[in-house]
């Protein structure tokens, strides 16, 4: 894969993550009807946007670190909750793997390294 296609995976991934987040703690499955406070969550994943979007090395590097704390809660909640709650878990869990490899690669990819012994 090309760093655009691994910049467009990983910027994809993160707003799906934001997306489901949202949704979950507001409509889907909130943990109080009417939502939870959990919702703010998703706060936090805004932080790297820009970072991906302007293909920041260090943000790809740091976003691969963080995403972990998502993935914890996703496998968790994948385990505990039940019914709908269970299945966005996983999905949440699997959406942070898909954002994992993306970051993982570019940041490898885009090494000084690299670049300079692809010229």
């Amino acid at each position: 894969m090309n760093l655009q296609t691994l910049r467009i995976v990983a910027v994809a991934a993160l707003l799906a993550l934001i997306a489901l987040s949202l949704m979950w703690e507001l409509w889907l499955a909130p943990l109080r009807p009417g939502g939870s406070w959990l919702v703010l969550k998703a706060l936090p994943l805004l932080l790297p946007l820009r970072g991906l979007l302007h293909g920041r090395r260090y943000t790809y590097q740091w976003v691969s670190l963080g995403v972990w704390l998502y993935f914890i809660e996703g496998t968790v909640r994948g385990s505990s909750d039940y019914g709908l709650s269970a299945i966005l878990g996983w999905v949440e869990a699997a959406l942070c793997v898909i954002l994992f490899a993306a970051c993982c690669a570019y940041a490898r990819l885009s090494a000084p390294s690299r670049m300079h012994a692809s010229r």
